[in-house]
């Protein structure tokens, strides 16, 4: 059975299936409404054949569900019934989550998503854990303010840079995990990658669509997979309750 992956970014929806390598993409914005989504989809992938569905969603997503709405994008994602729209079962994970996925190898990996906003996500041995990091207290805003798109236009490329490694720093020490990887769509933009740290690549979100759905879920379309996408709360408690404590003494 064949997946289809779609990564909701800020600017962009891009869309593949793990049966072939071409990407298709069409422009997001603050007016993108789930439905106008759906359709911009079906559309882009008019002529692909597909059994199951896959969705990075931007913003907190807990069993499956978003549970609030996208800061940049129209508002009616919470509550609306997505696999009923695209008449296809179904799996939702926050968009950074789904990135992160797709680049994990093993261990504890960081992910930390430089696109519109700051994804974050920690995997502790294939348990994926979405952290809302981002929003926490830094400098006089937050740490997306600082690192996100926003930060990078505000201050320019060299302070931006600076931000980027004391914020990967902070977090290196408040989480000590033993992988750190910087992706989203500004990677590009640090010239020199903080130690201990890899660059990852936009194309991993696909990945970690395709992973959302193991082997033995694409020949039956069940909930049983390889990789734990139920959130811990308890554990991602205590991860946010170290960065906000340890990241800013």
């Amino acid at each position: 059975m064949t997946v289809l992956a779609i990564d909701i970014g800020g600017t962009h929806v891009k869309i593949r299936t793990s049966d072939q390598k071409e990407v298709r993409k069409f422009v997001s914005g603050n007016t993108l409404t789930p439905r106008k989504m759906v359709m911009g989809v079906k559309k882009l992938a008019k002529g692909w054949k597909y059994d199951l569905v896959a969705i990075g969603y931007p913003g907190p997503v807990l069993r499956g569900r978003p549970v609030s709405e996208p800061r940049n994008l129209a508002k009616g994602w919470v509550g609306f019934n997505f696999a009923r729209a695209f008449n296809r079962p179904v799996k939702i994970i926050n968009d950074a989550a789904m990135q992160a996925l797709g680049s994990y190898r093993k261990g504890t990996m960081l992910f930390l998503g430089l696109g519109t906003g700051l994804g974050t996500t920690l995997i502790d041995n294939g348990v994926v854990e979405p952290m809302e990091i981002g929003h926490l207290p830094y400098r006089n805003g937050t740490y997306e303010d600082y690192v996100g798109v926003h930060g990078l236009e505000k201050h320019g490329k060299r302070k931006w840079r600076r931000y980027v490694a004391d914020v990967v720093e902070r977090l290196k020490a408040a989480l000590e995990p033993t992988d750190v990887v910087l992706g989203g769509g500004n990677v590009k933009e640090v010239k020199t990658l903080p130690p201990g740290c890899r660059a990852g690549d936009n194309a991993n979100a696909f990945l970690g669509g395709f992973r959302l759905w193991d082997e033995k879920e694409r020949k039956h379309g069940t909930s049983s997979q390889s990789f734990s996408m139920e959130r811990s709360r308890r554990s991602l408690r205590q991860n946010q309750n170290a960065a906000s404590a340890k990241a800013f003494r």
